[in-house]
């Protein structure tokens, strides 16, 4: 499958814009508190979306200048059934060329100063390997 870029818009689905929506009015605690505290200001000067539809899938959380999708996962995550899916779906959005990083609600609710970390670094060194200069805050 082609790379997701702006001329095939990253892949968006629109035939799953209601359902993304729907999930956006229904957020778990540790997406909406992630959305508030980190990601709904643009982190670091790059501006995120939630609950947006990508190839068949809703990524929780996408920036599509560094190609980056973030995952939450609750407690349903843990069963075997639903890690394979994920699986899947990780393994289809790295395919055509996001990366896909994937914090557990625990870390969110609790650790969500370092989630915030993480993500920061993981931007440092995109923004390295991509030869971006630093953003201004």
């Amino acid at each position: 499958m082609e790379k997701a870029s702006p001329s095939n818009n990253y892949h968006y689905n629109k035939n799953l814009k209601q359902f993304a929506r729907d999930l956006r009015n229904c957020s778990t605690k540790a997406e909406i508190l992630l959305w508030d505290d980190v990601l709904k200001k643009s982190y670091l000067g790059y501006p995120f979306l939630r609950q947006r539809p990508v190839l068949r899938y809703i990524a929780d959380f996408i920036c599509l200048e560094l190609m980056l999708i973030i995952e939450v996962d609750g407690m349903t995550h843990d069963f075997s059934i639903v890690q394979q899916k994920d699986r899947r779906k990780q393994k289809d959005l790295e395919a055509v060329g996001f990366t896909v990083l994937r914090f557990s609600d625990f870390e969110v609710l609790e650790r969500r100063d370092e989630v915030a970390q993480m993500l920061r670094i993981w931007i440092q060194v995109w923004e390295i390997m991509n030869g971006k200069q630093r953003r201004p805050l």
